[in-house]
């Protein structure tokens, strides 16, 4: 005699509205605004009527997207999850690893909705603060966290703690735009650290 079937505990409306943008962001990432909410239903096993229990459209639910591949938490965690124990470059790798995961989410993102013809609108002050996506406070808790990251050896930098994490964030943010796919993190971290000089001068 088989056993019933158990059926799967239910979310409240936060979880099931986390697990729909988790299954919709990569999505939204490949098809762009052509994305439908029947696709985004089928690859989360649910139906698509659950979508709009907690979406009012699709367009509510394209803007929730922008705004989770925008929320920086993700990053955070990751930044703050890494050991202090070891040498400053396996730090500054793991921590430019990070860094260029979140800056191609959010690029992939907005880059498919552009192509798909979507029109991009600036989040609205209001909304995002809502959201927890104050634009300043971001830019401010990743510079923290990078700036824990050089703190064991901040008597070993030429440079302050707030400084040296300036400029290494520089690096990071202007990766996508003036670097060659060609350089990876070691290389870059590599090149933050010695310079370009294969050697110092005498």
């Amino acid at each position: 005699m088989t056993e019933p079937r158990r059926r799967a505990p239910g979310m409240d409306p936060e979880q099931r509205r986390d697990m729909i943008l988790q299954t919709a962001l990569p999505l939204v990432a490949e098809h762009g605004a052509a994305v439908t909410t029947a696709q985004i239903a089928r690859a989360a096993g649910i139906g698509e009527a659950t979508v709009f229990r907690v979406f009012a459209d699709k367009d509510e639910l394209i803007k929730a997207v922008v705004m989770r591949a925008l929320d920086p938490a993700h990053v955070l965690r990751e930044l703050g999850s890494i050991s202090l124990d070891q040498p400053l470059p396996d730090r500054l790798v793991e921590a430019a690893e990070a860094l260029r995961a979140h800056l191609g989410r959010i690029g992939s993102v907005i880059g498919a909705l552009h192509a798909s013809g979507h029109q991009r609108r600036r989040p609205d002050p209001d909304e995002a603060r809502a959201a927890g996506l104050d634009r300043n406070a971001s830019q401010e808790a990743t510079k923290a966290a990078v700036a824990e990251l050089f703190e064991p050896e901040a008597d070993r930098l030429r440079l302050p703690v707030a400084t040296a994490t300036d400029v290494f964030l520089g690096f990071m943010f202007s990766r996508g735009r003036f670097l060659g796919p060609d350089l990876d993190s070691a290389d870059l971290v590599d090149v933050f650290l010695h310079g370009a000089l294969k050697e110092a001068p005498a």
